[in-house]
């Protein structure tokens, strides 16, 4: 499979007026010490911001040329003035932020700016956004902070007024479909699928069009709601979306947890050694922390994911059932015409209201996975008739 990108822009997927409008900025029309970057997950925003810091630090002209140098390490996230921070955790801490504040206040290695992006900006705690809002108060000249959240109402009052907003969008089926057969050389069928079914997110586009382990599993998470006639079969519903989200989160961590378990061993001198000294423990003490800390919220994010994939199906009931709409889950007809025919509109949209109370009571109230999600399938199940 080839990936061409002809410039920074490139992977900015149906978000033309967000273009236009850094492009100007760029060019020096409008720029600001700050911005925000907002919109749906999968719209983009982390990658609007990098494709921003590229055309900022592009050696050519037009900027954003996507093939100089700077481009190249921006792009490749090796560059030395553009730092990226993305959680691991539930929360972005004041400690982590406290060090971006300390690297804002330095000059750029090079000619342009000093680029801090942080990814997840809707996760800072109370104390870090209290200590961000410093920083921006008070720029540095060559400092540029790009933050990136679903809504502007994620963050403080005083932090977003300070900002300069961009604001992107759910890009169309046809728009996806087309990057994933234009830039990823994968066949308009299966990019159409991969289109659908990922609701305009880019990401979960490219890894369904890539990896049929990732088109199993989904199948097999929209495949539930047709399945919930008895209390039995929610309940097997319920522990088999489990394994199947811990299955894809253990996939995505494990060679991760091992590669950082081996450098810290080689830090340490643990292997030429033969044993370990008295640092060591501590040390893997606090890596082993930050190991299941991100083994958690990954965990969430894909059971959440998930649960999307969930109210598509209801979605779709609601849509046959009104007599007009494409099917996100076109494949799956039988199945939702199996949720029409045993359900009512009105319970469908009950249903999506249930998927997202249990999707709150996980990641905001901590509520153990396996608890929300038999009581989601319970509540889930279809009607006695």
């Amino acid at each position: 499979m080839t990936t061409v990108t002809a410039s920074v822009w490139d992977t900015l997927v149906g978000q033309r007026r967000a273009i236009e409008s850094l492009r100007a900025a760029v060019s020096g029309q409008a720029m600001s010490h700050a911005f925000l970057f907002t919109g749906p997950p999968g719209s983009g925003r982390s990658n609007a911001a990098i494709a921003f810091a590229a055309a900022l630090q592009c050696e050519e002209d037009p900027p954003g040329c996507g093939s100089c140098h700077s481009c190249h390490t921006v792009l490749a996230g090796s560059h030395a003035d553009v730092t990226v921070v993305r959680t691991e955790r539930l929360s972005l801490g004041v400690d982590e932020v406290r060090d971006l504040v300390r690297r804002s206040a330095l000059s750029p290695v090079g000619r342009r700016w000093q680029i801090i992006i942080v990814e997840d900006a809707d996760r800072l705690t109370d104390q870090a956004a209290n200590a961000l809002l410093k920083a921006i108060e008070e720029p540095s000249e060559r400092t540029v902070w790009m933050l990136c959240a679903p809504t502007v109402e994620d963050l403080l009052p005083t932090i977003r007024s300070r900002c300069r907003l961009v604001t992107l969008t759910t890009p169309s089926v046809e728009e996806v479909a087309d990057f994933l057969t234009r830039v990823d050389d994968v066949e308009p069928a299966l990019a159409s699928y991969a289109a659908r079914a990922s609701q305009g997110h880019i990401g979960r586009a490219r890894a369904l069009a890539r990896d049929e382990g990732a088109r199993h599993r989904r199948k097999e998470v929209v495949s539930i709601p047709a399945g919930l006639t008895s209390l039995a079969a929610c309940m097997n519903a319920a522990q088999n979306l489990v394994e199947t989200t811990q299955e894809e989160a253990d996939l995505i961590t494990g060679e991760l947890d091992a590669r950082e378990r081996a450098d810290l061993d080689a830090s340490y001198g643990v292997v030429e050694r033969g044993r370990r000294p008295r640092e060591y423990a501590p040390a893997l003490a606090a890596l082993e922390r930050a190991q299941k800390a991100r083994a958690k919220r990954r965990h969430l994010d894909v059971v959440d994911r998930g649960l999307m994939d969930l109210v598509s199906m209801y979605r779709d009931a609601i849509a046959m059932a009104a007599g007009g709409g494409a099917l996100v889950n076109e494949e799956l007809r039988r199945d939702v015409e199996t949720i029409v025919r045993t359900s009512t509109p009105e319970l469908n949209l009950r249903r999506i209201g249930w998927i997202f109370d249990a999707r709150e009571q996980m990641l905001e109230f901590n509520v153990p996975v396996p608890l929300a999600l038999e009581s989601l399938m319970v509540a889930l199940k279809a009607p006695t008739r």
